[in-house]
């Protein structure tokens, strides 16, 4: 790859990572704020991605389970990768396979994919109410950062699919 094809290729990628970042600093939680960032490539409205990933914030309705910004990746990799026909085992496998890679990417970056680990929380169970987001919330929170780094896997996801598609037509 061309040094000038390598720059535009990491300046996609921090525009995809700060669009992410920014829509959760504008308030939407994590999995929104991933799965909005990467709507156009799924071919969805704005709208309808908020609202698709609106319950996977806070690791699914603030349960602390799966985090939402891992959600958000996964539900960007259903849209674009996943399978229809319940009877393929192979693309079903292949899709699961899919999403186990970038479980574990997010997981050697970051430690874990479970939000109450993630958050350092020792307990499952808090309120259904949002914390109110201040500055003293971002400081206490990785989540800026965690929304970040999955969007960064996408797009590098994204981008090596696009090879290996091209790749396969080639040959």
């Amino acid at each position: 790859m061309s040094e000038n094809c390598k720059t535009c290729s990491d300046e996609k990628m921090r525009g995809a990572k700060d669009r992410a970042v920014e829509l959760f600093k504008q308030g939407y939680n994590c999995s929104q704020a991933v799965f909005a960032a990467f709507c156009e490539d799924c071919g969805m409205d704005f709208e309808t991605a908020l609202k698709i990933s609106s319950s996977f914030g806070g690791g699914m309705g603030r349960l602390r389970e799966v985090c939402g910004a891992v959600s958000g990746m996964f539900m960007v990799a259903g849209i674009k990768y996943g399978y229809i026909n319940p009877t393929d085992k192979i693309s079903k496998a292949e899709h699961y396979k899919r999403i186990q890679q970038l479980a574990e990417q997010f997981k050697e970056s970051n430690g874990s994919i479970i939000c109450r680990d993630l958050l350092g929380l020792t307990t499952q169970n808090e309120s259904y109410i949002p914390e109110t987001r201040t500055d003293e919330y971002y400081k206490k929170r990785p989540c800026a950062e965690l929304v970040g780094d999955a969007a960064e896997i996408m797009y590098q996801f994204i981008e090596a699919n696009k090879i290996e598609e091209l790749w396969e037509r080639l040959t």
